[in-house]
Parts: structure tokens; sequence; C-alpha cells
């Protein structure tokens, strides 16, 4: 088995407390796969293939090797793909067999992982091919799931975009709320930078906004909702002083026009928020 880890992850907890959930754990009568207990001998014997019904980017396969795994020790394992491939419909992603019970109790936390992951890279691949032969650079944002932010932007790297914030506490991204409290673009960027603030971000959805920011001090103008022609002029405003990024509504129709208006960065929340689940399979035999 290949190891796995991310920064800010624990992949055991993650199995336990989601097979946890499944299973009923703390709850009266709860523990336990009672269809399974009632239905399947203990000593029967499975082996499975996961397969993609339609063309996908696969993501997450350790995390369901790792969900098998966890009900039963001697499951045998192999992946037939990696992480990142690109997969035509019908293609066969993983083989496993071991005891019967386990797999099928590990089965729908191993399939939703894996079918929400992949669908992130595979929405991620789309964006990524909609931008074109340019250089700018795809990144996700915070809109992600609570608890899983960790693996969704796994995700997007699998797709080939590019993280931007983990968090709040690795950058600083003034928005319009937080320039309506300091009272203006340049007063927000000035309080960041006295605080020693070393990446600053700043929102601007004006023109006019961005002179004040980057005398100000921010590292990186974020041009909000603003259409290709609006982003080549700001992108020329800025003459390479510092970075740009895109974001706003932006989609696959659209990604294209604005990655070759010469803006650095394009960031699109939808990547994590709104991902549909990739359609995968899992089809077992008895032995």
């Amino acid at each position: 088995m290949m190891s796995f880890s991310l920064p800010n992850f624990d992949l055991d907890r993650f199995v336990r407390d989601t097979l946890a959930e499944d299973l009923g754990g703390g709850v009266p009568g709860g523990g336990r796969d009672l269809t399974s207990e009632s239905v399947i001998p203990a000593d029967a014997m499975f082996a499975g293939v996961m397969d993609s019904r339609d063309p996908i980017t696969v993501a997450g396969l350790p995390i369901a090797d790792a969900f098998f795994r966890a009900l039963d020790p001697d499951v045998q394992v192999e992946r037939l793909v990696a992480e990142g491939d690109e997969l035509g419909a019908g293609a066969h992603i993983m083989r496993l067999s071991g005891n019967a019970r386990a797999l099928l109790t590990a089965e729908r936390s191993a399939l939703n992982t894996v079918q929400h992951l992949s669908g992130i890279a595979t929405l991620t691949r789309k964006y990524v091919q909609a931008m074109g032969r340019t250089d700018c650079v795809l990144l996700d944002t915070r809109k992600t799931l609570p608890g899983l932010r960790a693996l969704e932007k796994y995700a997007v790297r699998m797709g080939g975009g590019q993280n931007h914030r983990m968090g709040l506490w690795d950058a600083a991204m003034i928005k319009d709320n937080h320039v309506l409290v300091a009272g203006s673009v340049n007063e927000a960027v000035g309080r960041a930078v006295t605080a020693g603030v070393a990446q600053i971000i700043c929102e601007v959805d004006r023109l006019d906004q961005i002179e004040p920011a980057i005398r100000a001090g921010a590292t990186r103008l974020l041009l909000d909702n603003m259409d290709a022609g609006t982003l080549q002029q700001a992108v020329a405003l800025v003459g390479g002083r510092v970075q740009t990024e895109a974001s706003g509504g932006i989609t696959l129709e659209t990604i294209g026009a604005k990655a070759a208006t010469g803006v650095d960065y394009i960031s699109v929340g939808r990547l994590t928020q709104s991902a549909p689940a990739a359609d995968i399979g899992l089809d077992f035999t008895p032995l």
C-alpha cells in the first residue's frame, strides 16, 4: 500500500469518523452494518472492480484504499490508474478482493469519497483546458465543505489547478467589506502593511481603485467581476508591478477570454463548491 498524507489532514481519523457515521457509532443499537451482518455469511469473500461510467480525472483512490483496509486488513487492493489520470468511460480504476461483509460495509464511504474528489478533479481539468495556451494559472478558493478542505484542494491539484489560500492565516485578502469598515482601499491595505503582513491580496472592482491599492502596498490585486475588456485595461494599468487575479462568475465559456487578457491567476469557487460527483461504480463478484 502506498502511503498518503496531506498537511493538516488525518487520514486515519477521517476514515474512522466517516465509518462511525455510517455504522452508527455511539448510537444505541448502532456500531454495525445490519444488512451485511444479517444477509452475508461471515466468511464469504468478494472480488470487485471499480470503474468509471463517464470520462473523468481520477482522485481519491488512496482514501478508498484506506476505507477497505480499515475493515479488512487482509484485503487485496490493486490500483490500476494513478491519481490525476484522465480516464475514458468504462475504464477500470481499482481491483480488490477480501471479506464480503467488510467490503460492502466500506463501499459507500469509499465510493462517496472517490466520486466527490474525482468530480472536483474532472471539473478542474475542464477549466484548465478551457483556458487554452496561456501562462495564466487556475486557482481554487475557500468555498469548500467544512472538514474537507484539505481533500478538496488536493483534488484541485490532481485536476491541474493550484491552491489559493488554505485558510485565513496564510495571506491577507482585503475584500469589499474590509474596505467598507476601514474606509478606503488604501487605508485597508496600509493597515495590513503596518501590521507586517507579507502577502496582501486586495480586491478591486473598479479601475480607479488599482493605483491606490498598489501605492498602499498590495502584493496582488483581485480583479473582481470584470469582463474581459475591463480586465485587459486593468492588466495594462498594473503594468506588471504586482500580480493580478481575476475572479467572480468565471465559467467554462468565459475563462478562455479572461485568461488571454494577461492576468496571472484566475480563481474559480465552483471547482470545490459546485462540482458534480463523478459517475463511478463498484461491482462485486462472489469468490
